[in-house]
């Protein structure tokens, strides 16, 4: 084994690691046959990462012991070891020294790196998204402008299905830079609905007639209770910003918030509290035909 890892080393040291890969395998008297070995040895070490990866999979997610998202880079990274044991055994068949393959890989290896540096920054990006774990598989989130469920998250790219129906692939180098808003992970959500009425209105009593109708609301919860706060004069109406807390998902949002403005407008209506609109006064200046 040992006789596989020495490197060879001749006079004229003018010779690349490429170049002393390529002489080996000249000189080694390689027929198709060998080759033939090597490339299923490869294959199978192919074939075997991929059942490895799948089994380390379910075993890490039996009982749910572990996160879907961690334990998939588990079984990824457990798989790509598969691959490169598979790709070092198909190399010892062919006799070729470890040390000469490992050399020449290192300076292709630096030109790939230049080459696919925005998908090697998405996968280092991936892999800490998934150590990090902001979010998980299910989870709704807010990226830049996209937001919807979590439906994969891999060494590239994080999937997310919008509330439209549309799947979105965001890069994870993109994701590790934005700001990144999870709406589900705490398990509840306030939301603020801002509620006008007139000059003139009792406000004591309208924030009342506010808080009991957002109780009433389908979807509110009990806990945190509702709050109502008169928050500014505006110029054609006194502010109150109405807050409440509801389930986190964006269609609980939608429909809460929607069921609190039903029973709101029905409640200061039945009071007799206007919710007004936008007016101007105008005043002329001397006498016109108007």
């Amino acid at each position: 084994m040992l006789s596989l890892l020495r490197v060879p080393v001749d006079d004229g040291s003018s010779d690349s690691a490429t170049e002393q890969l390529a002489d080996a395998v000249t000189d080694a008297g390689l027929g198709p046959w060998d080759f033939a070995i090597a490339l299923g040895i490869f294959v199978g070490g192919i074939v075997l990462a991929f059942v490895v990866k799948a089994l380390v999979t379910r075993l890490l997610r039996r009982g749910n012991r572990l996160d879907p998202a961690l334990a998939a880079l588990i079984a990824r990274l457990v798989g790509y070891l598969v691959m490169i044991v598979g790709f070092v055994y198909a190399l010892e068949s062919l006799g070729i020294p470890i040390g000469l393959a490992v050399g020449g890989l290192g300076i292709a290896g630096i030109a790939l790196a230049f080459a696919l540096q925005d998908i090697l920054e998405n996968f280092i990006a991936g892999v800490l998204l998934q150590i990090q774990r902001p979010f998980t598989y299910g989870d709704q989130i807010l990226v830049n402008d996209h937001e919807g469920t979590v439906q994969t998250i891999d060494t590239r790219n994080t999937t997310v299905l919008t509330p439209a129906g549309e799947l979105v692939k965001i890069p994870s180098a993109t994701v590790i830079k934005s700001d990144i808003t999870n709406y589900t992970q705490r398990g509840s959500r306030r939301t603020t609905l801002a509620v006008g009425v007139a000059y003139g209105t009792d406000l004591r009593a309208a924030q009342r007639i506010l808080l009991d109708a957002t109780e009433r609301a389908d979807g509110v919860l009990a806990s945190p209770k509702p709050e109502a706060y008169l928050e500014a004069f505006g110029e054609s109406s006194i502010d109150f910003a109405l807050r409440f807390w509801h389930k986190p998902s964006i269609a609980d949002f939608w429909s809460t918030r929607s069921e609190v403005a039903f029973e709101v407008e029905a409640a200061l209506g039945d009071a007799g509290i206007t919710i007004p609109f936008p007016q101007r006064t105008m005043w002329w200046a001397g006498e016109t035909d108007a």
